[in-house]
Order: structure tokens, then sequence, then C-alpha cells
């Protein structure tokens, strides 16, 4: 049950120096540092503060896969393995994910944001025009409000359902449904092999569906990230009991009754019958009811800004998070929320902005919580020969260092460096494996700071962890067979 803690009437319904609206995460968290740097703040949410990740996506989405995660990591232990007699309590794991969700209350949030003098209005908020914003409030009241310095758009990206006949009427799941469901569906399909399908598919298998089915209309599961992964992930689906079907999509869908089975009907002549359909094909802009009109940007469409998220019609409105296209995960839209509150902070007074978002292009970080878990930052190596990178694509076997050896008995997992040969730095990394996702800031680090590979030889891993992998790594590159592609 969704609770919404009180409606708070701005100290007064005309003027505040920064309007942000949408307060999940990004926007939340830009509001206080706006607020910190001195600014008063309006923050505007239509739904439960904290947001489409704290309670329907990547909070409960976690919690959902962890005890899975545990058990199976206690398994590949002899002498843990003896202790694991059964499978995860479902009914402890779904209040455990309520517990953190917060049980759909944002009252605690909301008073946080209180404490620290950010004032939150109940509403749908509209642009009237650079400096304007008008909200049809949740008490049925309209209050308009107009900005000083800025009005900051956060209004995320909800999910996209495809065309499909019969799709809308069936009411498949979401993320919102697969993330906050009370019971295991005893038969699920899956449409997307994408980070949401792939990590409801494993989580829900691992928490009491009898049968999971996943739908790619592609050939490879993850074909953007470098081919290594798509077959480690596989092959963790399948140990996992998740079945994988490989070419083909969803012509029509058909549920006769409201909660009754859904039929799947495919392209390749069969159908999938089960109790629900998870949809995870891709999400959306949500511009279209934002008064984009009266800023001369296209309602519908993913806001086009400026190095300091400035929406590039518009002087004034910046536009951060997933509503700009730039990159769809919550730690990114965070981070450009920090570049535009700088922004806003330093034009308020009269001074250029010092930092621009830089990291946007080439050294975004992205985990895939399955098992094995994906952690990947920079470029692929098709990306970089894309760009006219001279590069080398050095690949290691995570498994063979001892300190993963120690972590599981037959651990199976994989790493892989982008080294740009030119300037002798890394451009990507990827890392395939039981608990690998922390891995990945050092590479990010390295990255962003254009470390070059003669420093990162000196970085020395502990032994024995996982981390050791990049001493393989570097040895691999240092010698002769390296495998080298001029773009």
């Amino acid at each position: 049950m969704q609770t919404q803690a009180a409606f708070q009437h701005p100290t007064n319904t005309g003027t505040h120096d920064v309007i942000v609206i949408g307060a999940g995460p990004v926007g939340s968290a830009t509001a206080r540092r706006l607020r910190a740097g001195g600014l008063s703040v309006a923050l505007i949410e239509a739904e439960l503060v904290g947001g489409e990740c704290h309670y329907w996506a990547c909070i409960p989405s976690k919690a959902l896969l962890r005890p899975g995660h545990a058990r199976l990591g206690a398994l590949r232990v002899p002498g843990a393995r003896e202790a694991v007699t059964g499978h995860p309590d479902t009914a402890a794991a779904l209040a455990r994910r309520d517990e953190v969700a917060d049980h759909h209350d944002d009252s605690r949030i909301v008073r946080g944001l209180g404490s620290l003098g950010v004032h939150v209005v109940r509403g749908r908020g509209r642009l009237t025009g650079p400096a304007g914003v008008s909200v049809s409030t949740s008490a049925g009241a309209r209050v308009d409000l107009r900005a000083n310095h800025a009005v900051v758009l956060a209004t995320g990206a909800p999910p996209a359902l495809p065309p499909v006949p019969g799709l809308a009427e069936a009411r498949p799941w979401t993320n919102r449904e697969a993330t906050s469901v009370h019971a295991a569906p005893r038969r699920l399909l899956v449409l997307g092999s994408g980070p949401v399908g792939l990590e409801m598919a494993q989580a829900w298998r691992s928490l009491g569906s009898e049968r999971v089915v996943v739908l790619s209309r592609g050939r490879n599961l993850l074909p953007k990230l470098e081919p290594f992964v798509g077959d480690l992930v596989l092959a963790g689906l399948r140990e996992a009991g998740v079945r994988v079907r490989f070419g083909v999509h969803v012509e029509r869908v058909r549920r006769a009754a409201p909660g009754g089975e859904v039929e799947a009907h495919l392209n390749d002549g069969s159908s999938v019958v089960a109790d629900e359909l998870l949809v995870a094909t891709g999400r959306r802009a949500s511009t279209d009811d934002l008064g984009l009109d009266t800023i001369g940007a296209r309602p519908g469409a993913y806001l086009q800004v400026d190095a300091t998220m400035q929406v590039l019609q518009a002087p004034g409105v910046y536009a951060i998070g997933d509503v700009n296209g730039h990159a769809l995960l919550t730690h990114q839209g965070k981070y450009q929320g920090r570049v535009a509150a700088d922004a806003i902070l330093a034009r308020s007074s009269g001074q250029e902005p010092r930092y621009t978002a830089e990291a946007d292009g080439g050294a975004v970080p992205q985990v895939l919580f399955t098992d094995p878990e994906v952690a990947t930052v920079g470029l692929t190596h098709q990306e970089a020969t894309r760009r006219g990178l001279r590069v080398s694509a050095v690949e290691a076997d995570l498994g063979a260092v001892p300190g993963a050896m120690l972590h599981a008995k037959g651990y199976a997992g994989r790493a892989g460096l982008i080294i740009d040969e030119d300037t002798q730095t890394l451009v990507g990394a990827t890392f395939v494996g039981q608990d690998v996702a922390d891995m990945v800031h050092a590479a990010t680090m390295a990255i962003v700071g254009h470390v070059p590979l003669e420093r990162i030889r000196h970085a020395v891993p502990s032994f024995p962890t996982l981390s050791e992998v990049w001493l393989d790594l570097l040895d691999a590159h240092a010698r002769p067979s390296a495998d080298t592609h001029a773009g």
C-alpha cells in the first residue's frame, strides 16, 4: 500500500530560487545539494518522494535477488554447502524487500528533506515558460511558482510497452509489478533480455516460480557488451533453471480473464502460456505533459542538454537523469544532478561553472546483478574501434585467481580491459563473476583519471582477492601476443 506524507505548501506560492520537478533519487539529491548551497528549493512530485529506484526498481529488485545469491554463494563453499538445507524463504524475502523500500511510505524521506528546508509540493508540475511552473496538486488545487535562477527537470523515464496486439489489454507486469507483488507466479514469461528482464527472471526463479522463460529477439544475450559476457550470463541462467529462447518475438497476446493465464503467440508459430508476463523492453522519456512547448522543446522526446545539463533551447532550464537519455542509470543521474547543481550555484552568484559532465561519454559504470554479476565501465572493444581508437583487448580467467578459488569452488568468471595504445591508458573494463560488482570502481577511477598503465602497474592488489586479476590482465597486455586492433 502506498503512503504519502502530508502535502506541504511552499512558504509562498510565488517565488523560489530553484524549482525541481521530479523527486526521485536524482531530483531529491539535487534539491539537497542546492539547499546546502544556500538556495531556496521547491521540489515537486506527483507520486512517492524517493522515486522509481527506491520503491520499484534498484532497491527492491536487489533485495529480491540477494537471498538467491547468498544461497548460491554458500553452496559453492565446501563446509558452508552442508549447512544449506533448503531454498530461500519467499515470505521472509518479500518482507525484507518491503522493509528496504519503506513499505511504499515516503514519510521518512519527506521528513529528511523538510529538515533541510526543501519544500515538497505534492502534485504534477508543468512548465509555463523558462522560469514558471504550474502544479496541479494532489489536493485538487493549483499552485503557480516562479524560479529566480533555474528550473530542473528530473521526471525520469517510465517503462515503454511495445505495440503488440493485445499486450496492453493483458495487463502485463512492468518493473513496478515485478518488484512489488506478494507472491511468486508459478509460470513467468519475460519479454526482453536486458538487465531488468534477466534480473527479475533469476530473482523469481529463486523465490519459487516453477517455470521462467525469457524471450530474446537477438541470437545472443547482451550483445552490446563484450562477447564473453553473454555466454557466462546464459550459463548462470540455465544453472538457475531459467530458459532463454533466442530469435523470437511476440506477435500477439491474449489473457482470457482478469487474473487468468496469459498466452503469447510468437513469430515462429509457437505460443507460451504463463501466469504473468513481464515486459522489460525499454523505457521512454517522461516529457509528454511537461509543458516543453513553452520552452521550444518537443513533448515526448528526450531533452537535449549541454555539458552543464542546461537544456539547449532554454537557458535556465536543466534536465537531469533519464529525462535527457544520456545514461538511464540512477548513479549517472545523480552525477548529472551534482553537475547541474554546481552550475546553478555558480551562475546564481555571477560565476562560470567549474564542472561539466565529462563522465557521461566514456566512463559510465553499470552493474547487472544476475548470477554471475556483470560490472562494466567505459567503452567496449567494438565501441572503441568505431570511434577510431587504436586499442588492445586483453582478457583473463577470473576463476584462475587464488582469491576466486577461495571465494567459491569452481568459480566461473572472466575479466577484460580495453587499452588505448596511443595514450597507454584504460578506456574500458568488464568483470563477470560472483561478487564482482565493486571491482568496477577501480577501473572507473583509472578511466576518469586517465591513469597511465605504468602507474597502474604500481597499484598492488591485496592477496588473496579477486582484484589480483588486474595483474593477469596487465601481464597479458605486456606480452607480444596482445590482441591489438587499429580503429
